[in-house]
């Protein structure tokens, strides 16, 4: 643990173990495609743990460094979506990857709101 964080939660700060997304994600599964072909090539299957309107967790086995741009390809409820994201954050022994999407289109975000809304029904 960092000196900073230590101190933080010494002095009764928790706000640095707060969730920090601003959407609720739910639980979805759907494959995603890469756009770029070294990436479509590698990742075999990719396939989303959750989503949300802010970005999705995705199972796949290729390596990706934390702030790596992707561009994907999905087809969800049918609705098709091509996005542009960052990797926020990895995890090995899961073969995870958290995406934040990025440069969203007012109406891609709209539309994608309503595929998650349709999941919690």
């Amino acid at each position: 643990m960092t000196s900073k964080v230590a101190d933080d939660m010494a002095g009764g700060d928790l706000s640095a173990f707060a969730n920090r997304r601003t959407d609720e994600r739910v639980a979805a599964r759907f494959e995603v495609r890469f756009a770029q072909v070294q990436d479509a090539a590698r990742a075999l299957r990719a396939y989303s743990l959750n989503i949300s309107a802010g970005g999705l967790c995705l199972r796949t086995r290729k390596a990706y460094d934390v702030g790596a741009q992707v561009r994907l390809s999905m087809a969800i409820e049918g609705q098709e979506f091509h996005l542009t994201g960052i990797i926020a954050w990895v995890r090995d022994e899961a073969e995870a990857i958290g995406v934040r999407f990025t440069d969203m289109s007012d109406e891609d975000r709209a539309r994608l709101q309503r595929v998650v809304d349709s999941f919690k029904r």
